[in-house]
């Protein structure tokens, strides 16, 4: 499942027309390297949940053909439901075994063939940005999930079971209680990563990436 509903709001002037996720980084938009890497790995069947500006992604990327993908989405409305909210209405397009969750706006070389073959819930943990220095997550000594510092960052990449999400309603919902609900039953896994990871929130890190891609594009 990518995550491809929000505003974007920090976006500013660059997503008052233009969902985040169509967002150029490189010569393909933000969303579209995700799929290309995705196929690349192995993945073939993808949900993708739509809300704010949600039709000029199914326009664009239509049924994932492209990509040698199979794309379904997950329609939210307005406002988008965050992302505990977001998954649980997908629920029913993803099935009962764990499933690849990845934030669109992410950028990595994360190897996502990593957790292909995960069959426990495992959330992918970078270092601290300069942005988020406070982190999100411990991890034991057993490899699980903790609430205890030292913290790190959660990556936007996880593998998570869908039976965590059993005794939550739909609607409006973010994902940090049923993750921390998880924790306390010791049911989360962690997975530290120190590659290359950046959170695309900002105009500023957008521009980075493309730099580091060696082109600078700007939506048309």
């Amino acid at each position: 499942m990518i995550l491809a509903a929000g505003r974007g709001e920090r976006m500013g002037a660059l997503t008052a027309a233009l969902p985040k996720p169509l967002l150029p980084m490189g010569r393909m938009t933000l969303i579209e390297h995700h799929l290309q890497r995705l196929a690349a790995c192995g993945i073939h069947e993808i949900v993708i949940n739509l809300s704010y500006l949600g039709a000029q992604i199914r326009s664009q990327l239509g049924d994932g053909e492209r990509w040698r993908v199979q794309i379904q989405y997950s329609e939210e409305g307005e406002p988008p439901l965050e992302t505990g909210g977001g998954i649980i209405r997908a629920l029913p397009l993803l099935g009962s075994a764990p499933f690849l969750l990845i934030n669109s706006d992410v950028f990595t070389d994360f190897d996502l063939g990593m957790l292909t073959e995960a069959v426990r819930s495992t959330l992918v943990l970078v270092p601290n940005p300069v942005h988020h220095p406070q982190g999100d997550f411990g991890l034991d000594t057993s490899g699980r999930l903790s609430t205890v510092p030292p913290l790190l960052t959660y990556a936007g990449i996880a593998v998570l079971d869908p039976a965590l999400f059993a005794t939550f309603a739909p609607g409006l919902q973010p994902l940090k209680p049923i993750l921390d609900a998880a924790i306390a039953r010791r049911e989360l896994h962690g997975l530290r990563y120190d590659g290359s990871w950046m959170d695309i929130g900002t105009p500023e890190r957008l521009e980075t990436v493309n730099r580091l891609l060696g082109t600078r594009r700007s939506p048309r």
